[in-house]
């Protein structure tokens, strides 16, 4: 009873707005490997930790046991298909008493009775019209849902893992800018003092020199917080308290690699949060089959098998019992509740179509933004490089007039407060490349694909009945 499922379209652009500005489109299996798309950045110590997270995270652990629950839920309807029987032994004695008096005598007589019955029931209630068979298929299609859920959970947990790996990178390789910076402050400091020396300068320019050093390194050690609390974080998402984890420092790679994205169409199979808002709408489909089911009449058999006798065990056929019988209960009145919860259940399925379409739009929006923030961002660090260079030249001009006396002790301040700043933003927008390349590979999925999922007639299929131990 009820629709058989068919799949929804989804609003699918012909191609990525983004795409066509420069993008070149690949099969996604061309992307990355499949499951391992860290593989791209080439670092042993990413790959090293985010393989860790499939094993020891919390979070994918619980995705994992809630889709094993799943699984039991199926087996819970698959039960449905299948008699139940139930056993009962009774066994009973009955005494009874008589008294006479006769010729001035009392006498007295006892009669003792067993009896023993043990008794056998089986109701069975058959799906004539696929109401259980609805339910085993929407309880597949969750346990599909649910699979879809661990995926996305340990997809999402690795690219957290990733951002804060590149971020820590990133703390680490301005730790080294500062240092680099803090040796120049340190020449810089020098030629001051033998100005002074000299007496061509006042002790002034010294002071402005020495306050320059001392409030960069006060910003290197500053460093340490960050750089802690992203080492800490990614302790936590590999399952590991903080204390248990020390990573040496490194710097950030210069750029990260080029990430192609895939055909349009292939983005519903790729990302398992859309797989899951698929699954959840076959989910539903079928419940609505199990609501129209019920305004059928409800069929089922009973039987009852028994022996009555004064042994324990039947030692003949004479004192059997035995019964069968067939039902049907078929609802006449019930203010409408039946038809309620139908409309309930399609109503519920047009929510969830509502849900995966949006789902499906919220992906595309989020690949165009990482491909525009990549894009536009490329060209940023570019640009930023270059003022860079000027800024080093600018730098080691204005101490060369400086020591020549030409240009004022501030004009050499603010050319290297200038290069330092010009080199963080530059920095910033290296780290930001490499967080928006993480943001893309999830959004285009990472290396999973919906073919991936436990098919649904293997979920489905009613399982061999093994007594219990």
């Amino acid at each position: 009873m009820g629709p058989d499922y068919v799949r929804p379209a989804a609003p699918i652009s012909p191609h990525f707005k983004e795409a066509a500005k420069g993008w070149k489109i690949v099969d996604p299996r061309d992307a990355f490997d499949r499951g391992e798309w860290w593989v791209v950045y080439r670092d042993a110590k990413l790959a090293s930790l985010l393989s860790q997270v499939e094993i020891s995270n919390q979070s994918v652990k619980q995705a994992l046991e809630a889709y094993h629950n799943a699984v039991a839920v199926i087996r819970q309807a698959q039960a449905s298909y299948f008699p139940t029987v139930t056993t009962s032994y009774t066994a009973t004695d009955q005494h009874e008493g008589t008294a006479t008096f006769s010729s001035g005598t009392l006498a007295g007589r006892t009669t003792t009775l067993a009896t023993y019955n043990p008794v056998a029931n089986a109701t069975w209630d058959l799906d004539v019209w696929g109401r259980i068979r609805r339910q085993v298929e929407s309880q597949a299609a969750a346990a599909q849902v649910s699979a879809a859920d661990l995926q996305n959970a340990k997809l999402s947990e690795q690219a957290a893992l990733a951002t804060a790996y590149f971020d820590m990178r990133a703390e680490d390789s301005l730790k080294v800018l500062l240092d680099r910076t803090i040796v120049e402050y340190k020449k810089t400091l020098q030629i001051t003092e033998n100005q002074f020396k000299a007496g061509t300068v006042s002790k002034a320019d010294v002071i402005t020199a020495q306050t320059q050093l001392l409030s960069t390194e006060a910003q290197a050690i500053d460093v340490g917080v960050a750089r802690a609390q992203f080492e800490h974080s990614i302790a936590i998402l590999i399952g590991r308290p903080p204390a248990d984890l020390s990573l040496s420092p490194a710097e950030l790679a210069p750029y990260p690699p080029h990430i192609p994205p895939t055909v349009p169409s292939l983005l519903l199979e790729r990302r398992p949060d859309i797989a899951a808002a698929e699954r959840q709408m076959q989910e539903e489909n079928a419940l609505i089959g199990v609501a129209v089911a019920n305004f059928y009449p409800d069929i089922s058999l009973s039987g009852s098998f028994g022996y009555l006798g004064t042994t324990p065990l039947p030692i003949t056929a004479a004192a059997e019992a035995w019964s069968v019988a067939g039902a049907a209960t078929q609802t006449i009145f019930d203010g409408g509740l039946l038809a309620a919860n139908l409309a309930a259940a399609r109503a519920t399925y047009a929510q969830n179509i509502a849900s995966y379409r949006q789902t499906v739009l919220t992906a595309f929006e989020q690949v165009e933004n990482e491909l525009a923030a990549l894009r536009i961002l490329a060209k940023e660090a570019a640009k930023q490089a270059e003022t860079v260079r000027a800024a080093q030249e600018a730098v080691q001009i204005d101490l060369n007039q400086y020591q020549a006396g030409t240009v004022p002790f501030t004009t050499v301040v603010v050319g290297e407060a200038t290069l330092l700043l010009d080199q963080e933003n530059l920095l910033t927008t290296r780290q930001n490349l490499f967080i928006a390349s993480v943001a893309l590979i999830e959004a285009l999925g990472g290396g999973w694909d919906s073919s991936e999922l436990p098919s649904l007639p293997g979920l489905s299929k009613v399982p061999t009945f093994t007594p219990p131990l």
